[in-house]
């Protein structure tokens, strides 16, 4: 199902769900009964999340606007991964 907008010259700017391909150019205002055009917008920026839209304007101008890397980043303190001890009964087991 796809967000159709239709808009009525009184009541402003609706919309409608419907099956792809299924939208008629007009339609009936469910305030007024009057005859309400469709609007063409852009698809689901106005819905789509702040750092979705970030992210997808960032990789758009990557593309041809690739960044320079002048160093490696700071890899900071390394921490190192805990040893758990063997219990009494897995230290019996035979070691690799």
């Amino acid at each position: 199902m796809i967000v159709y907008e239709y808009r009525c010259d009184r009541d402003g700017v609706f919309e409608l769900l419907r099956p792809l391909g299924a939208q008629p150019a007009s339609t009936a205002c469910p305030v007024c009964r009057g005859d309400a055009r469709r609007v063409f917008s852009t698809p689901m920026l106005r819905r789509a999340p702040r750092p979705l839209v970030a992210a997808i304007d960032h990789a758009e101008k990557s593309r041809t606007e690739p960044e320079v890397v002048t160093s490696l980043p700071p890899s900071g303190r390394r921490r190192r991964t805990p040893v758990v001890p063997l219990t009494p009964t897995l230290r019996r087991l035979p070691r690799p």
